[in-house]
């Protein structure tokens, strides 16, 4: 596998672009965003399980329900959530204002939207800036770059990857494109993130791979607690790569196949683990990446339930950010994670460039010394290692530190 440039315009066939409409009317930021396939594509997509719902997701889930999509439009500064009959009549418009041009049911695209929740869509704006949308697209690498300003709000770092590999003797490439830094957490974690392809797949390969995908990524990623009413996970293939297509991943089908489904998911795992591993790092406030993985566990769910009790504990982030060894938060989180585990076969150890150190063991206190677990906790990038004696099960989930600038950022978002 070898990653490119391009990021969503990478594979064959896609378009994208980006304008500022003023849906954020005192910024100069782009925030209207586009991305087109020539062709039509299977599609698949996950959602977030909040019960509260923005008015983007419940036209998104109604267009993905045949499996088909063409295009995605998507707006920041506006959440469009919480704004009744008003605001779903305003996504409907946003899906026809961009099916319009280019002649397609707007059942045939899927619209996002990411902002400040309870406040009215300009729909208006976007009505009357949606040819200029059309004119930015450009099938390269500007025209990606544009696409995903667009979708950034509090967002300090771009969150972009493209893959080539091979299925087969043909060459398939995916690319990406993502945003998140606030309002993060397991359950379909808070984000949009926006997936081409040009491989020829069923949308029922596609679904459970891009399922999979998401439960080894942004199902383990953390960054606040918050679940949002807006994520989105959406991934098209336009098949422009004339593989032999992908029909099937059950058990019985003939090898080639099952070997192809394997080849395609790796990569598309691959693509989303490096999404979620980049918002993790941009996480509001944030100055560390965090990986906590747990080994040994009875299984993979227990080995990442326990990994996500870790992650998200606000007194293990905020013992990160003090690069303060203190190992007890972290048995007690596990502790509290509704999972069985003997804490007796414990072992934590803290891992970084810096070096490897273990600070429990059997559940119990090492003699480690503390400035070389500060030094290594003091890295950019920090591991906690969990170590059970109970099975093969292992999973990493992804987080950040707690820093005051976290309070700073959210305590004055609307102003």
């Amino acid at each position: 596998m070898t990653e490119l440039t391009g990021g969503v315009c990478a594979p064959k066939g896609f378009l994208a672009g980006g304008i500022r409409c003023g849906i954020k009317p005192s910024s100069q930021k782009k925030d209207l965003a586009l991305i087109y396939s020539k062709q039509n594509c299977q599609a698949a997509a996950m959602f977030t399980k909040n019960k509260v719902k923005a008015a983007s997701i419940q036209v998104s889930e109604e267009s993905i329900k045949d499996g088909r999509l063409r295009m995605v439009i998507a707006n920041s500064g506006n959440a469009n959530a919480c704004t009744g009959e008003k605001g779903f009549l305003a996504a409907k418009r946003m899906a026809k204002a961009a099916a319009d041009l280019f002649i397609i049911d707007p059942a045939d695209v899927a619209v996002a939207s990411t902002g400040v929740i309870g406040v009215e869509l300009p729909i208006g704006v976007i009505e009357n800036n949606i040819n200029a949308l059309k004119e930015s697209l450009k099938a390269d690498a500007q025209g990606h770059a544009d696409a995903l300003e667009a979708i950034m709000t509090t967002d300090t770092k771009k969150k972009e990857i493209a893959v080539e590999f091979d299925i087969g003797n043909v060459t398939v490439r995916i690319g990406a494109m993502a945003k998140g830094s606030g309002m993060i957490h397991p359950n379909m974690a808070t984000m949009l993130a926006f997936i081409t392809t040009d491989a020829a797949i069923m949308p029922s390969a596609l679904n459970s791979s891009l399922k999979r995908a998401v439960n080894r990524s942004f199902n383990r990623l953390t960054v606040d607690g918050d679940t949002s009413t807006n994520d989105m996970v959406l991934v098209m293939a336009n098949g422009e790569a004339a593989n032999k297509t992908i029909t099937s991943c059950e058990p019985g089908t003939e090898e080639r196949q099952n070997s192809d489904y394997e080849v395609f998911s790796s990569a598309l795992e691959h693509v989303c683990v490096a999404l979620a591993r980049m918002m993790a790092r941009d996480g509001e406030g944030a100055t560390k990446l965090v990986t906590v993985t747990v080994s040994g566990a009875k299984n993979e769910d227990t080995a990442q339930a326990l990994a996500k009790s870790v992650a998200s504990s606000s007194l293990v982030k905020a013992a990160c950010f003090g690069a303060d060894a203190n190992w007890g938060r972290v048995l007690c989180a596990l502790g509290y994670s509704g999972e069985e585990f003997n804490p007796c076969k414990t072992a934590v150890l803290f891992k970084s460039k810096s070096g490897e150190i273990e600070v429990c063991r059997e559940g119990q206190t090492v003699n480690f010394n503390e400035d070389t677990a500060k030094e290594i906790l003091s890295q950019e990038e920090i591991e906690i290692l969990v170590c059970l004696s109970e099975g093969e099960g292992k999973a990493s989930v992804w987080g950040c530190d707690l820093t005051y600038d976290y309070v700073k950022i959210n305590g004055d978002y609307r102003s």
